[in-house]
């Protein structure tokens, strides 16, 4: 699993200002009211139930026409720039996609005010109040608006703009910001490259304030020495804390370390078991890796705590798919070709998994898939040694062995761009470094054709 991780996107809405003091007006209204029923007769009740409900129309209708100021608002401001287009104004000289409207999420009646002025408006919003919640909502807003900008010198500003409140805010103890922070510098994006030097103390103060993220990240961090020296003990202490928050990470991890006996645990499958399925109960896109983990298990089974069962297995690892995890779309793929775990050969669904995996970069899928389009699938997939060519690269590119043999064959017999002796050897010698036998074999002389045919044996060479 990767260790660095990337900030969270996070997009701030633009709120009128008094959005707090409506919502307490509207509790107060309601205590208030409660509280009165408590000492009315029957036939006042009736009354100040009347009079409440009116009170609530008119809070209500109030708000509705302060909206439509603001919406009316909006909008002059709107065609006082429009009236601009065309005039030697500095705003129309700025890069276009600074006035993209195209990273707004719209809600009811969206504003249609430009980057500036959204951007402008959230900042005073952030200004008037010391609501930690507010000000890291405008920072993270600031980095995910600034980084599909063209213009550095505008998004180097907003990130630097980010940046401090996000530290003031950290030093402040907001445990959000400590996190978000951590996330920046271990993703690279602070400095350029990961820096767990600086990302670790960040998560540390976050989960001492009950971050369960951050307390899962520090765990990380001493299990591989990310930022500080291997700890074991700690390691498991910290993963405690994040899964006794029902963090999904932590579980897979504690469930996982418990299973084999590792990070100083004495090994306990059934410990471990109950770990991970709480684990993939709480699953996320970012942590589907417990139902991989129990999608194995169920192949192979453990006595007495865990049964085989195929068609259970593909269930886990088809929900394990669907959330993003490319082992597991992979292994699908092989089952769905091969016909295991009960799956029926269906190429479609096969081509189907492989290319999710693939997409993910999938070494053994992006060479099943050059499979696939060495030989084609009649009204599925049409033959392309071109496509073969493409993704057996993609695998090659992985250092995965036998996809650098392919392409030591493709090379040297003219499957794809061209015939390149000399290129083909040099393939050739990566897949032997890497431990392929048939490409020592052909560096020894052991002559192949086009036909997939070699020297020694009239048996069709094997080449994916």
């Amino acid at each position: 699993m990767a260790t660095s991780v990337s900030p969270p996107v996070q997009s701030g809405s633009l709120q009128p200002s008094n959005a707090s003091g409506d919502r307490d007006s509207i509790a107060s209204m309601e205590h208030q009211h409660q509280q009165g029923m408590m000492h009315l007769a029957p036939m006042d009740y009736q009354q100040q139930q009347k009079q409440y409900e009116y009170d609530q129309q008119m809070f209500q209708q109030q708000q509705h026409y302060d909206q439509e100021q603001l919406w009316q608002q909006q909008q002059m401001l709107q065609q006082q720039l429009q009236q601009y287009q065309g005039q030697d104004d500095p705003l129309t000289q700025q890069d276009q996609s600074v006035l993209s409207h195209a990273h707004l999420k719209p809600g009811h009646k969206a504003t249609l005010l430009s980057y500036t002025q959204t951007l402008e408006l959230y900042r005073q919003n952030a200004k008037k109040t010391n609501d930690p919640e507010l000000q890291f909502e405008f920072a993270a807003f600031m980095i995910d608006a600034g980084k599909p900008l063209e213009d550095p010198q505008t998004r180097a500003e907003l990130f630097d703009e980010a940046m401090k409140l996000l530290r003031k805010l950290a030093t402040n103890g907001h445990a959000e910001s400590q996190h978000y922070l951590a996330e920046c510098f271990a993703s690279g994006f602070a400095r350029g490259k990961p820096d767990f030097d600086k990302a670790f103390p960040l998560w540390v103060q976050a989960s001492k304030h009950g971050h369960p993220d951050a307390a899962y990240r520090t765990g990380r961090c001493y299990d591989e020495g990310l930022g500080t020296r291997k700890d074991n003990a700690r390691a498991v202490q910290f993963y405690r804390k994040a899964a006794s928050a029902n963090h999904p990470g932590a579980m897979w991890r504690l469930g996982v370390v418990t299973l084999y006996g590792e990070l100083g645990l004495s090994a306990s499958p059934r410990d471990g078991v109950k770990w991970l399925k709480r684990s993939a109960q709480a699953a996320t896109p970012e942590f589907p890796f417990a139902l991989y983990e129990l999608a194995q298990l169920h192949e192979r089974g453990i006595e007495n705590i865990v049964f085989v069962d195929p068609e259970y297995s593909v269930s886990l690892y088809s929900q394990a798919a669907e959330l993003g995890h490319a082992a597991s779309a992979f292994r699908l793929g092989e089952c769905w070709e091969y016909g295991k775990l009960g799956c029926k050969q269906d190429p479609r669904l096969s081509i189907h998994y492989y290319t999710l995996a693939a997409q993910q970069e999938h070494p053994e899928a992006c060479f099943a898939l050059a499979a696939w389009y060495l030989v084609g699938s009649t009204g599925i997939l049409p033959q392309s040694d071109a496509e073969a060519y493409i993704w057996a690269k993609r695998a090659a590119d992985k250092d995965l062995p036998k996809a650098l043999y392919a392409m030591g064959y493709f090379t040297e017999v003219g499957i794809g761009p061209r015939k390149d002796m000399d290129q083909a050897i040099e393939w050739y010698k990566k897949a032997s470094d890497a431990g392929d036998k048939r490409a020592t074999q052909r560096l020894e002389g052991v002559p192949v054709d086009a036909s997939g045919k070699d020297g020694s044996s009239n048996e069709k060479c094997t080449i994916m």
